[in-house]
């Protein structure tokens, strides 16, 4: 996730689906190989809502709507495998799903209407990024050294996220999936 600009007390803020352990050190350690500069300050996820700024006073309704998403939603599982790219549109290079896919964008519809409504800049597809913006060699390297990786977890929550002054994002709230 990039940081959006900020003006005055603006919060930047991002939603998505934590990788837990053990394979969110595997997804890290293949960023940090592949050189790209985000590994340690962007934790392996899924995005559900790209970053974007609020207002501090709109906190409470943003996180009001993103419990009620949560609440209207069940548990699913993700199975991740293989990798692919977003070339030439994009130089990213990511860790596709191969379940679960459906349930994200489910997700992700009921999470960006409401307060959190905004105009995507690509059309939603989940995944996980494994190298964002580095060079040619550096994404081969990356889809290579991911292709044979497979991962299968269930989701049973979703993060609120902020971005620090320091460039790291950090989970603020989880939002536990109970529909």
């Amino acid at each position: 996730m990039s940081a959006p600009e900020r003006m005055g007390e603006q919060v930047r803020i991002g939603v998505s689906i934590p990788i837990p352990e053990p394979y969110s050190a595997s997804l890290t350690r293949a960023r940090i190989e592949a050189g790209d500069p985000l590994a340690h300050s962007v934790p392996p996820h899924i995005t559900l809502m790209p970053p974007r700024v609020v207002e501090p006073d709109d906190l409470g309704e943003v996180t009001d709507h993103l419990r009620s998403v949560a609440a209207d939603h069940p548990p699913f599982v993700v199975e991740l495998g293989g990798t692919d790219s977003f070339r030439p549109i994009s130089p990213v290079v990511f860790v596709r799903l191969a379940t679960g896919t459906q349930a994200c964008e489910r997700l992700q519809r009921a999470i960006n209407a409401g307060p959190l409504r905004q105009e995507l800049r690509f059309p939603y597809h989940p995944h996980v990024t494994i190298a964002h913006e580095i060079d040619e060699a550096g994404l081969d390297a990356a889809s290579a050294a991911m292709e044979s990786f497979d991962a299968l977890f269930p989701v049973a929550h979703f993060s609120l996220y902020e971005y620090g002054d320091d460039g790291v994002w950090r989970t603020v709230s989880n939002f536990v999936l109970t529909s």
